[in-house]
């Protein structure tokens, strides 16, 4: 288990990550994500040992990461930002990752090489912006460490791609109990992948959760009255109503609560319609962002009418 505490990052003037409290279990999928500039490369590089807390601890199974060459032996990470030595190929990168790696396969190695189509011999240079993401995808894999650490793993990588990543990431988890930790601004392939959730904003951690406990703490209810009505209507009935629009009879609004009581106060009032609609991640992340104050609705009307306009082309 990877466990931070009171985990701070700074760069000068900068706050990158603010007080971390988190608790990665084995086994599991953790996903990051948040806005940019939210700290999740940060905090990559914290649970990897490249970056030292300023204050708060960082601990792999009750043992610092930081300075502590048997955890990083268990740990592989692909950066958002690719290192490969001037010049090398696969090959001569896994001559380094060896002795670093106790648990280094290179039949893994050669296999999935050939599963992805990439020549171990030939200079990494040569390769294409995906081509060099999946070495070094291939290149983490095949150390077999008890903790995989993926940057934006996926950007830049095809869909047929993407789906082979995801089946070894989750072949890693499943046969050998690997804990991975993956970032992603796609909040589907989080939704399809992760086991848990944590949302960063301004380095700071708002929101950790099981997926689908954090998908069925929140609800969209749809309800409709052949009388006129308002939001007013609602508040006695005690629900925690968290956004609300209405369009004619029929209102929209996210609940958080128990989504049954809900449905079963509504249905107390007797509507011509009331039914309960499940929110994606993308739903969830934007409205937890919103309470945040993380939006743009109010703040691009006034900037796009002030804008000059071009003429239209003829």
């Amino acid at each position: 288990m990877i466990t931070t505490t009171n985990a701070v990052k700074t760069f000068g003037p900068i706050t990158a990550l603010s007080g971390i409290h988190s608790s990665i279990p084995d086994g599991c999928i953790y996903g990051l994500v948040g806005s940019n500039g939210a700290g999740k490369s940060t905090f990559i590089r914290l649970l990897a040992g490249i970056y030292r807390p300023d204050t708060g601890t960082v601990y792999m199974d009750g043992s610092p990461i930081y300075d502590n060459p048997a955890a990083k032996g268990q740990i592989a990470i692909v950066p958002d930002e690719l290192f490969f030595l001037p010049g090398a190929s696969i090959r001569r990168m896994a001559d380094l990752y060896a002795p670093a790696y106790s648990g280094f396969n290179w039949k893994l190695l050669e296999t999935l090489c050939e599963t992805f189509s990439l020549s171990p011999s030939k200079p990494l240079h040569t390769f294409s912006k995906g081509m060099r993401r999946q070495a070094a995808f291939v290149l983490a894999l095949s150390c077999q460490t008890k903790y995989l650490l993926l940057d934006e793993t996926f950007d830049g990588l095809d869909p047929i791609l993407r789906d082979l990543a995801k089946r070894l990431i989750y072949d890693a988890v499943c046969q050998h109990g690997v804990t991975v930790v993956l970032t992603s601004h796609s909040l589907r392939e989080l939704e399809d992948t992760c086991d848990q959730l944590a949302l960063l904003h301004k380095g700071g951690l708002v929101l950790q959760s099981d997926v689908d406990n954090l998908k069925t703490t929140l609800c969209k209810v749809q309800v409709a009255f052949p009388e006129a009505y308002d939001q007013p209507r609602f508040d006695a009935l005690g629900l925690n109503i968290l956004r609300y629009s209405q369009h004619g009879s029929v209102a929209s609004f996210i609940l958080r609560g128990d989504r049954d009581e809900a449905l079963a106060k509504l249905s107390g009032m007797r509507p011509i319609l009331c039914e309960a609609l499940p929110l994606s991640l993308e739903e969830i992340f934007v409205h937890e962002m919103e309470v945040l104050g993380y939006a743009f609705d109010d703040s691009m009307e006034p900037i796009m009418k002030s804008a000059p306009q071009k003429e239209a082309i003829q």
